[in-house]
């Protein structure tokens, strides 16, 4: 149990800490006129006495987020550049694999950062009440604990890469959360068979951190493919879909609260369809990521209803000497 955990969260930044710096580009910062921009003013304000000028004058957050003066620069020949794009009739273009977003404080994508803070709060304070309604002698209940940690920290880390794109914090990002869909599966694969037969989840636990390990190491060492990292998720994401389908429609007439697990899959797999959509952000701030996560605040709800019924259940059937679903 603890070293699935343990190396869910340090594998990522320990490989990190490894690797180079990859560059991706996209139209926009493509554009001559937006290089153009960029280098005349870096050159003029980001020397010197402008540049102290720059630094003395900037806010506290923002220094402290990481924004520099080159940074400021790219921001500002950005909507230069979408202005152009604008007044000649052409689709907005993207920048650096993104879209221009209208920056609030330090914060580079408001909303998809406050969705992210969101999950993460839902999600802390539905591990609280599980934890304070479930007591410690549920056979689930380390495996959901752990569960909590790893998925408040893809949040703390989505949260961050929405506030502030960097390296380490775009891949923070990427990584945290290819680790709570493979131990969706752990979890998946403990309460469906590990309960009987405790020597499989640790063969499914051991395999999972040797995929998560090869899949973090060719995504740093490798190339950081956007569509390999999608494509990789989404296959996982289907086993763990099926899997839990399988188990709800097993139990569908034994335990009256299945359906609460099987909406709650078929909702996060559905609305991780919403990524497809790809639209320039509305009023520059609200675009299909940040729709997505929005969304899936209010499904920590009921997901941790469910792992609370289950848990419990769980537990009076051990006490009783019921056989284990």
């Amino acid at each position: 149990m603890f070293p699935v955990r343990t190396s869910l969260f340090l594998l990522p930044l320990l490989l990190l800490l490894l690797s180079a710096v990859n560059v991706h580009s996209s139209q926009g910062d493509k554009e001559p006129v937006y290089r153009d921009c960029v280098k005349q003013c870096v050159r003029t304000n980001c020397t010197g006495a402008r540049l102290r000028g720059f630094e003395s004058r900037q806010p506290p957050y923002m220094a402290l987020t990481g924004w520099r003066c080159g940074d400021d620069c790219r921001y500002q020949c950005m909507w230069t550049t979408v202005g152009l794009y604008q007044a000649e009739g052409y689709r907005i273009p993207q920048f650096h694999g993104k879209w221009p977003f209208a920056r609030f404080l330090c914060f580079e994508e408001p909303v998809s950062a406050l969705a992210s803070l969101l999950n993460g709060v839902a999600c802390l304070l539905m591990m609280l009440r599980y934890r304070g309604t479930v007591p410690r002698q549920s056979p689930m209940y380390p495996t959901i604990t752990a569960f909590s940690l790893v998925s408040l920290n893809a949040w703390f880390w989505s949260t961050v890469f929405h506030t502030r794109d960097t390296y380490l914090t775009e891949k923070m990002d990427y990584f945290c959360a290819s680790a709570v869909i493979l131990y969706s599966i752990y979890l998946c694969c403990v309460r469906t068979l590990g309960l009987k037969r405790p020597v499989v989840s640790s063969l499914v636990g051991a395999l999972l951190i040797l995929v998560f390990t090869a899949h973090v190491s060719y995504l740093t060492f490798v190339s950081f493919d956007y569509g390999y990292n999608m494509a990789a998720n989404a296959t996982i994401g289907i086993v763990n879909l099926l899997w839990w389908l399988c188990w709800c429609w097993q139990n569908r007439r034994t335990l009256p609260y299945w359906w609460k697990c099987g909406v709650v899959v078929l909702l996060l797999h559905g609305l991780a369809l919403l990524e497809l959509l790809d639209f320039p952000p509305l009023l520059w701030a609200l675009d299909a990521h940040a729709v997505w996560h929005l969304s899936t605040v209010p499904v920590h709800f009921l997901f941790y209803s469910f792992l609370i019924d289950d848990s419990l259940h769980l537990l009076n059937t051990e006490k009783i000497g019921v056989k284990l679903e």
